[in-house]
């Protein structure tokens, strides 16, 4: 039982929505490997930016439709984030869209205060767990890769199954601060055994702040199974669930974990 993702490491056009989702369908439309899951960064539309209240969409929006009608195009599940007011907030919300139009999402729960997030958004409240092919996804944004409880385990101790398999994180992470971003994901994976997939991007925003990139996924026992720098790309990888459970059988760490529960 494997599963098959795209990463899509790009620069983008600053909150030129037009501009980053035709540049974007361009890239999918070129990709050659028959892939599941298509990962696209945070704010993959906008840039990481701090005017909600003049590119935010609805959940009807433009932005959302593109992704539903190429996910049904391409028989793909779409993922990103997105800037979208929903009941009076606006959120940075991550979407999960799938070929027959059903749409999951999580909104980002710890907001970058540093660039002023925490005072244009508004704060998720719940994880999410996606499941396809077998696999189980939690769905993570950027800054919360900083936040090991928020992502822990919950399961795997005793004779429960753990609670997901692969750990998803879209991001804008800025260049200045790669080597935490390079830290974080293997430490994740590490600790909760598990895949780590994070999808940054390239080049330089509105605001002069540079990204890098490092885009990677990491193996549950923490080695670098691709990472890309400084240049855009698309890059498919096939995990292997066996391999997976191989590792958690070797070494049964996750049922010595603490027992906690999240309290928001």
């Amino acid at each position: 039982m494997d599963l098959t993702l795209t990463l899509i490491q790009t620069d983008l056009y600053w909150e030129d929505k037009a501009a980053n989702l035709g540049m974007l369908r361009e890239k999918i439309a070129d990709l050659k490997e028959r892939t599941q899951v298509i990962v696209l960064p945070e704010m993959f539309s906008t840039g990481f930016s701090m005017q909600p209240e003049k590119l935010a969409e609805s959940m009807a929006g433009p932005s959302l439709q593109w992704m539903k009608g190429l996910a049904r195009e391409k028989k793909v599940i779409l993922t990103g984030s997105l800037i979208v007011e929903d009941q009076g907030g606006y959120y940075n919300r991550m979407l999960w869209v799938m070929p027959d139009g059903r749409v999951g999402y999580y909104d980002k729960r710890h907001l970058f205060a540093y660039a002023g997030e925490d005072r244009q958004y508004t704060a998720g409240n719940r994880r999410l767990i996606v499941r396809v092919n077998g696999w189980k996804l939690l769905l993570q944004v950027c800054y919360d890769l900083r936040f090991p409880v928020w992502s822990r385990q919950t399961a795997g101790r005793e004779n429960d199954d753990p609670s997901y398999d692969i750990l998803l994180y879209p991001a804008n992470w800025p260049a200045s601060r790669a080597a935490a971003w390079d830290t974080l994901l293997r430490a994740r994976a590490i600790e909760n055994q598990c895949y780590v997939i994070g999808v940054n991007r390239v080049g330089t925003d509105g605001n002069g702040i540079r990204y890098q990139g490092g885009s990677s996924v990491v193996g549950p026992l923490g080695e670098l199974l691709y990472g890309k720098t400084d240049d855009e790309d698309c890059f498919t990888i096939t995990l292997s669930f066996e391999e997976l459970a191989g590792a958690r059988a070797r070494y049964p760490f996750l049922k010595d974990a603490d027992r906690f529960d999240i309290r928001l």
